[in-house]
């Protein structure tokens, strides 16, 4: 009997699996245990082997494609048996997610309201339309009808001021005005109603009522509804503005309504006015910075006109590439925006004296089995400073915190889709070389995709090292349910005062970021005077 094989969840905080590799295809055998696929979640590409023994009588998804957690990843059966009703099944059963009740609900209890017909009714709804990419909604500047007036098409409607400028807007419809949506100076949202235009005696209140019944869910009749009922002069074919004057658009000044209230307050002719706005409209600013007797002077050709610079065309052609989020990117966006927005942070800064550390290093690696690297005296100065303040090695679980007695050191690693934080366990008990040789494996795993759970999880704080890259100073985003994340800069020589004298010495920048909800600033700022300690006097973090 076929039987269907679901995506599992192969880590915490998977959500779905992208098929890497399928090793088999439909008509081949599979038995139990036999590597069936290999599966990319957030955190790795893991080996799936099949738990049934059959053929394989469809898959679930192509190579690249993406499957939820349950939902069917492949069907197991016998050679030539119908699997249609057992996929069907499935199917409506995830596509329903337990709604099918309400739907029915819904569906009856608009069915009981009676349509409205609006059939006969000879108008037109025009419908605010959206004037720029980042518009929400229009103010009406000015009418420039009122109800009652006849309107042609392609005749001025009225002034609509949007997010980034006022502009005109002329009718599509011819008619009447029978209704307007909105006052001069009142919003009206895109796709609200702004005005309806029809036949004098037209029943616009029905025709209003009917479009109001839809917007809420309620079901109608077809209604003449014009959806870019008005076009915007301002996106026509524009005319270059002459120097002497502003630009027309089909013989019409484009002014702004405020520019024109003061032109004729001060008495300008609005035709001697050079518009610096969209498509050589009159502004405000324009008017402002107007000067009669200089219109006059460029007039008689006066010899002291500045010449107009020309700018040369630019030539280029716009292109971009969209590249489709891997699971891990869509993973890391996820969970580190809702740390950073849910986890009070605060930053702690600290200069540290490398010299001492520098010196130690050389005189390790001349007789350690490995070579033994800043970020590996970090992660133990680290560890020996958290088992001196447990109160930071904690963990933020919402109605608790939770104090850690076992110190386990995440270290992020930059990896070609995102960022990895394997673990190091029990830190605070092992040597140096012990550490660098883990902290290489790991890395190397993490590079592979080889990375297990076991690899990442359980982390009780989080080291974030960018001084490889020659980053001075940064912050870091704590990666929860941890508090918090030390993030390391490069060791830089700078002028520094040592016994009343001027000298070079070796300074590294850390800075902490803390949740503060679960730790406080005092309690992070003796931490990090500790490890200032151990990290100039190593020694120390050897004993």
């Amino acid at each position: 009997m076929a039987e269907i094989i679901r995506m599992p969840k192969m880590s915490d905080t998977m959500t779905e699996g992208v098929i890497a590799k399928w090793h088999k295809k439909v008509g081949d055998t599979v038995k139990s245990g036999e590597l069936m696929a290999e599966i990319e979640t957030d955190k790795a590409t893991m080996d799936y082997e099949s738990f049934n023994s059959g053929t394989i009588l469809y898959l679930g998804a192509k190579e690249k494609e993406a499957v939820k957690i349950n939902d069917v990843l492949a069907i197991v059966g016998k050679a030539g048996e119908d699997y249609s009703a057992l996929l069907s099944g499935a199917q409506n059963t995830a596509s329903s997610g337990g709604k099918t009740e309400t739907k029915i609900e819904t569906a009856t209890a608009v069915a009981e309201i009676p349509t409205i017909d609006t059939s006969g009714i000879k108008a037109e709804i025009v419908l605010m339309p959206k004037m720029s990419d980042t518009m929400v909604e229009g103010v009406i500047a000015k009418w420039h009808k009122k109800t009652g007036d006849s309107v042609k098409s392609g005749e001025l409607l009225a002034e609509i001021e949007t997010d980034k400028a006022t502009m005109d807007y002329e009718s599509f419809n011819s008619g009447t005005l029978l209704y307007i949506g909105a006052k001069e100076k009142e919003a009206v949202k895109i796709n609200d109603v702004l005005a309806i235009i029809g036949e004098k005696n037209a029943d616009w209140q029905t025709l209003l009522k009917a479009h109001q019944a839809k917007a809420a869910g309620v079901g109608s009749k077809p209604t003449p509804i014009s959806a870019s009922a008005a076009t915007v002069s301002a996106t026509s074919t524009s005319v270059p503005p002459s120097n002497n004057g502003a630009s027309h658009t089909n013989g019409r000044l484009k002014v702004s309504p405020l520019a024109k209230k003061m032109a004729k307050d001060l008495g300008y002719d609005l035709a001697q006015i050079q518009g610096t706005g969209d498509q050589g409209r009159i502004t405000k600013h324009d008017v402002e910075n107007y000067k009669p007797g200089a219109a006059a002077s460029g007039k008689t050709g006066d010899a002291k006109t500045s010449t107009p610079v020309v700018l040369p065309s630019v030539v280029g052609q716009e292109s971009f590439e969209e590249i489709p989020v891997s699971q891990m990117r869509k993973t890391i966006a996820k969970r580190l925006a809702e740390s950073k927005f849910s986890a009070p942070h605060f930053y702690l800064t600290m200069e540290i004296n490398m010299d001492k550390a520098v010196e130690a290093r050389k005189s390790m690696n001349e007789i350690a089995p490995v070579k033994i690297s800043f970020n590996d005296m970090v992660i133990k100065a680290v560890a020996a400073a958290l088992r001196q303040h447990p109160d930071v090695n904690v963990s933020w679980l919402g109605d608790k915190i939770r104090k850690n007695r076992h110190i386990h050191i995440g270290v992020a690693v930059a990896v070609k889709d995102g960022l990895l934080v394997p673990v190091i366990r029990f830190a605070d008990n092992k040597s140096l070389s012990h550490i660098a040789v883990e902290v290489k494996d790991l890395a190397q795993k993490a590079h592979d995709k080889k990375l297990q759970p076991a690899d990442w999880e359980g982390s009780t704080f989080t080291i974030s090292n960018l001084g490889m890259f020659g980053i001075e100073e940064f912050t870091a985003i704590i990666n929860p349910p941890d508090a918090c994340i030390l993030a390391v800069g490069g060791i830089k020589e700078t002028a520094v005062v040592k016994n009343g004298q001027l000298v070079v010495g070796n300074i590294m920048k850390v800075t902490m970021s803390c949740d503060h909800r679960a730790v406080d600033g005092a309690v992070g700022s003796a931490f990090l005077k500790t490890l200032k300690g151990l990290l100039e006097d190593p020694v120390r973090i050897l004993i």
